[in-house]
This record gives C-alpha cells, sequence and structure tokens, in this order.
C-alpha cells in the first residue's frame, strides 16, 4: 500500500513531527488506524535500535484489528508472523513483541523491559496502571509510543490525565467519518444507523461524553412488544444463573438478523423462600423448552460451572455454550438491534420489559470515568445480552479494510 494513499488530515498527521506520545482518536473506520499504522512503520525503519513492542486488549485482538490490516497494507514479505506463537511479530525485519492488556495484572509483562518504541491498540481499554508502566518502559533516547482509541467518558483517565494535561510531549490527533475519503456514502449512512445515542456521539462523531440516564433509552413499548410472534428458523435459550441472585430463562426465536424473545422464566429464590439446586432449573429448563422442536443451543453465563454439568446431562442432544459477557459491547449491541427495529418482545415477558424501563448508568462510576450500569434490574437483560452478544457480536464489529485501503 503506498503512503500515497494517505490525504487530507491523514497526511499531515503523519508528516508532523513525532512527539514522544502520539495517539489517533475519533470516530470508528476513520482512517486513523491506517494512519497510525503507517506512521509505526516508518519508526520501526528508521527509529534508534531497540526493543518494540505492540499492545492490544490480547494477542489475539491484536491480530485481528493490527497485524492482519498490516499483512494486507505492506504484504507479507514485510510483516512475518512465523513467531506469532512466541509472542512475536517481525516487520522490516526488526522483531516486535506482543503483549495483552487485558486486566491489571498485565503490567507486570513489561516491567523491568527498556523500550524504544510501542504501538497501542485501543488505548482507553487498557488498565491506567499498565499505561503508566508502559511510559516509565519508554526510557531510550529518541523512544516514542504511536496509539489509537475510539472516545470514552470525558473523565477517562486517558482523557483527564494525558491528552488535556498540559506540559506533556504529545500529539493528539481527531479524526471523523468525513477524514477517510475512501469510505463510499452508502456505507458511511449504514454506520450512522448501527449507532445509537452514546454510541453514535462517540463512535460516529468521535465525542468524548457521558453515559446518562437510561441504558436502553432506545426501548419503547409500543415499538418492540408483540403480541404475536413471527415463526422462527430457530430458537436459543440464554440463561443468567442465580442462587440468591434471580435465575432467569429467555427462549429467543432467530429470523435473519431479528431476534423475538418469546418466552421468559424468571425465580427470585429470596421471594419465594426457598433456593432451587441445579436439578431443579435443569426440570425447569424442560418444561421451558417443551414443544420447541428447533432448539439451536443453551448460553449460559461461564461462571455456572455446576449448573453447565447438570445442563450437559440434561441436554446431551443440545449445544451449550459459555456466553460472551462483556458488558459493554452486550449493551451497545442490544442498543443497535432496539434502534433498527430487529429485536421484539413477546407482551408475556413482564419482567424483561420492567428491567428495559428501569436499567440506568451509575453516576458514581462516571465519575471516575467507567461506563457500568447500576448492578439492579438487570437479571432478564444479562440473559438477553448473552444472547446477543455471543450470538451476533461478530457483526457488530464493522471490518472496512479493503474499503480503506
Amino acid at each position: 500500500m503506498p503512503l500515497q494513499a494517505l490525504k487530507g488530515k491523514a497526511l499531515a498527521s503523519f508528516c508532523a513531527s513525532p512527539k514522544w506520545i502520539n495517539i489517533w482518536q475519533g470516530s470508528v473506520s476513520s482512517g486513523k488506524t491506517v494512519t497510525t499504522l503507517f506512521s509505526w512503520v516508518e519508526f520501526v525503519i528508521n527509529g534508534p535500535p531497540g526493543e518494540l513492542v505492540m499492545i492490544g486488549k490480547t494477542e489475539r485482538t491484536l491480530k485481528r484489528n493490527v497485524i492482519d490490516l498490516l499483512i494486507l497494507m505492506f504484504g507479507e514479505d514485510k510483516v512475518s508472523t512465523v513467531g506469532m506463537g512466541k509472542g512475536e511479530v517481525h516487520i522490516c525485519g526488526r522483531r516486535v513483541y506482543l503483549v495483552g492488556a487485558n486486566d491489571e495484572r498485565a503490567e507486570q509483562k513489561i516491567r523491568g523491559v527498556s523500550l524504544v518504541g510501542a504501538y497501542c491498540d485501543e488505548i482507553t481499554i487498557f488498565p491506567e496502571s499498565f499505561f503508566q508502566m508502559l511510559l516509565s518502559r519508554l526510557r531510550s533516547p529518541g523512544a516514542r509510543l504511536y496509539g489509537t482509541t475510539n472516545p470514552d467518558s470525558p473523565y477517562h483517565w486517558l482523557k483527564t490525565n494525558f491528552l488535556e494535561k498540559p506540559n506533556i510531549d504529545l500529539a493528539s490527533y481527531h479524526f471523523t467519518l468525513d477524514d477517510n475519503p475512501y469510505l463510499d456514502a452508502s456505507y458511511v449512512n449504514n454506520l450512522k444507523t448501527t449507532y445509537t445515542g452514546l454510541w453514535y456521539r462517540r463512535f460516529i462523531l468521535g465525542e468524548w461524553c457521558q453515559a446518562e440516564g437510561a441504558v436502553y433509552s432506545e426501548w419503547e413499548e409500543a415499538h418492540h412488544v408483540l403480541n404475536d410472534i413471527p415463526n422462527s428458523e430457530f430458537h436459543d435459550v440464554c440463561i443468567d444463573y442465580g442462587t440468591t441472585n434471580p435465575c432467569v430463562f429467555l427462549l429467543c426465536g432467530n429470523d435473519g438478523g431479528n431476534v423475538f424473545v418469546e418466552r421468559e422464566y424468571y425465580y427470585d429464590s429470596i421471594k419465594a423462600g426457598k433456593q432451587k439446586t441445579d436439578s431443579e432449573y435443569s426440570s425447569d429448563l424442560k418444561n421451558f423448552v417443551k414443544g420447541v422442536a428447533n432448539l439451536r443451543m443453551i448460553i449460559v453465563d461461564p461462571s455456572a460451572t455446576s449448573f453447565k454439568a447438570q445442563l450437559r446431562k440434561d441436554f446431551p442432544n443440545v449445544q451449550l455454550k459459555d456466553a460472551n459477557n462483556d458488558v459493554l459491547d452486550g449493551i451497545r449491541l442490544t442498543a443497535n438491534l432496539l434502534h433498527n427495529g430487529h429485536l421484539h418482545v413477546h407482551t408475556s415477558c413482564a419482567n424483561l420489559r420492567k428491567e428495559f424501563a428501569s436499567y440506568t448508568w451509575d453516576s458514581n462510576c462516571q465519575i471516575k470515568g467507567e461506563d457500568k450500569p447500576l448492578k439492579q434490574f438487570d437479571h432478564a437483560l444479562d440473559a438477553l445480552r448473552y444472547k446477543v452478544l455471543t450470538t451476533m457480536g461478530k457483526a457488530s464489529q464493522p471490518r472496512v479494510l479493503r474499503r480503506i485501503v
């Protein structure tokens, strides 16, 4: 991919004098990652000798989001993945270590090393302790950090402690969809209709904005509640398992890109005055799915170890799948389905309907720069989130590598 592909703001940011910290931020699909990678590869080729590192939430996401794109841009003769199993990649003949930064313990991975260069994919998802440790490792003469991120809360540590701080040797470049000349109008329109509310402001407008009020502001009883559910191609059951907390089963019909919540089971042991065993819950589940001929899978919170063992015994012919329980990604995708009219709930699902109207963001967490919903009125919503993200999560990540390049 020739450097001449960079235009406008992308070219200007590439040509700017690099700082110690260089961050490209803004909306999705705006070209910031491609631009950052041009700057990173230029540094790998011409920068001072020393150890290099590339960092993502996990090595797997780093490969998917960045390494595959590097290969597409520069070719396999310049980007070699022969060392991926050993946690490294070779770029233009230089070894680059790969590191995952998915929790607070990640900072231990880079203690004691001296680095001359670092590439960071989606910095806002890193723990602050890891980022602080990383900067302390970039102590070699001429060391540089190159990174990308989508906006987050205006109280996020990256914004308050770095982007807004004076007297830091830092350059920040803000991108929007309009800064990517390679996106066709129909794709831009599709992206704009995919996101809504908070996610629209952050991922489309590129704003650092606060989550406020209702989590699912898109929810409208008149639009999303049905008295009659159409026939579905297949069904899934999603489960939020609880002993002292309520236990919820949802039967979800699937028709193309649409999800229909047809039935709910909601057992609150505190209100009932009796805790149920795994065997009793499994028996209830058998009754719950009675008459459902096209049951595809049962999706369960991965922490429900003993209950999953019971389900394997009692449902040997049904796929049992651990839920993807990433909270924010699940909320975002569920909100997108509501916004686009692809999620409907049967009128009999009283608890799920109540939770949609009651689920709110935690204002105390917002002050700390964290987006977290209040842990109340959420058990049926958690079950639905498991279903949506586990079975439709890949569709929630717009991938436009070939459009960008």
